[in-house]
């Protein structure tokens, strides 16, 4: 009899999304098994690159280095504020070039269909475009076209996404929170309004749905006082991550040693 399989439901928070690496982290170092991921927007970006292959410590330095100016190409907005070719590049890059179906861990990477008003689910193809499509911010990024359809921030339809990880075949689920909601009086740019803007809606959604109560393990990072725009305070909202880790740990142990096979 093998044990559980474990799924990772990564969620969306724009920067605070930083945190999903300091649980990513922390589990790996208690030897918790990773089975698949499901990610939406910041939760896809970094569920890719760990399904990918890449090293825990090369991820930690690509976020200890990681300045927004790294995917600010403008364009004339028509659709969009921000192109999205470099961060579509930078992506290409630390997921090796692969397709979603080549990564050695099972990932899924959910994007909202403009035109359907639907959820995407992408688990195969280029993951630069997937993720890409997963991470654009309605308004400020350029939609991203794959086969001739528009496709936008996965966050709008699944902040958390904990029951594609349950269609993926996971036995326990392990959610991982970051986008809450905070009183914010910084709104300065247009950028701001459409985010928190999106921070609101996004908020009023899982609670109406109630997502916390799917998940076997909820972790919450304590990131609200940090800014889900800025990518600054990177290594404050890392170590956030970690320490909701470590407070779980022990609830998880429980969970997979209390695992029956049906």
């Amino acid at each position: 009899m093998g044990g559980p399989k474990i799924g990772l439901a990564l969620g969306s928070g724009g920067a605070r999304g930083f945190s999903h690496l300091g649980v990513l982290k922390v589990l790996k170092s208690y030897g918790i098994p990773i089975d698949m991921i499901a990610g939406s927007s910041m939760g896809a970006l970094v569920g890719s690159f760990f399904a990918a292959g890449q090293k825990i410590e090369d991820m930690y330095k690509l976020a200890f280095t990681f300045k927004r100016k790294y995917y600010l190409d403008f364009t004339v907005p028509k659709m969009g504020f921000i192109q999205g070719r470099r961060i579509k590049e930078y992506i290409r890059l630390f997921t090796f070039g692969k397709n979603i179906e080549d990564f050695p861990l099972p990932m899924a990477i959910i994007a909202t269909d403009l035109y359907a008003g639907q959820k995407m689910i992408f688990t195969d193809g280029p993951a630069s475009e997937a993720v890409r499509a997963s991470i654009a911010i309605p308004g400020i990024f350029v939609p991203e076209r794959i086969n001739e359809r528009l496709y936008i921030d996965g966050g709008v339809m699944d902040r958390v996404p904990v029951s594609v990880v349950k269609q993926m075949g996971a036995d326990i689920v392990i959610a991982v929170d970051c986008a809450h909601f905070d009183a914010d009086p910084n709104i300065n740019t247009i950028y701001d309004v459409i985010t928190q803007s999106i921070d609101i809606m996004q908020d009023e959604l899982v609670n109406a749905m109630g997502v916390s109560t799917d998940a076997d393990v909820m972790i919450r990072p304590d990131v609200s006082k940090y800014s889900s725009r800025a990518f600054t305070n990177i290594e404050d909202i890392v170590a956030a991550g970690e320490a909701a880790a470590e407070d779980q740990i022990k609830n998880i142990q429980t969970r997979l040693a209390a695992w029956k096979e049906p």
